[in-house]
């Protein structure tokens, strides 16, 4: 079993940046890769960004690549999506998942709450 707990939403100024954190716990935590995905308004869930806590490289969708950068803490076993240039469009909830096999689909095994983001134009 693994808990997922979202922090760092808010509001901010489009071109602005923001930092979200995802702590994770429970066991065998190195085995899962995270995610970071969001759900924008009207519209369905969709995938942003993964990474394995140990090895590899991260995977974005095009959407967001040069602009979000997905990082991990792996002491503290918390992972970051740092967003930068941010557009209004880009006004959505944002939830972190875990699971063994990473996949830009939506079946992962454990997702957080959710924290939002608002982006003002």
């Amino acid at each position: 079993q693994v808990q997922l707990v979202e922090s760092g939403g808010g509001l901010v100024q489009a071109g602005g940046s923001l930092r979200l954190s995802c702590a994770a716990s429970g066991r065998s935590l190195s085995t899962y890769a995270m995610g970071w995905f969001r759900r924008a308004p009207g519209k369905e869930r969709e995938f942003l960004a993964y990474i394995r806590w140990t090895v590899g490289s991260a995977r974005y969708t095009d959407s967001v690549k040069g602009r979000f950068t997905i990082a991990r803490d792996n002491p503290n076993h918390t992972v970051y999506l740092l967003m930068d240039s941010l557009k209004p469009e880009d006004t959505a909830v944002y939830y972190c998942a875990a699971d063994s096999v990473p996949t830009t689909r939506l079946n992962w095994a454990y997702w957080g709450q959710g924290t939002q983001v608002t982006v003002s134009s």
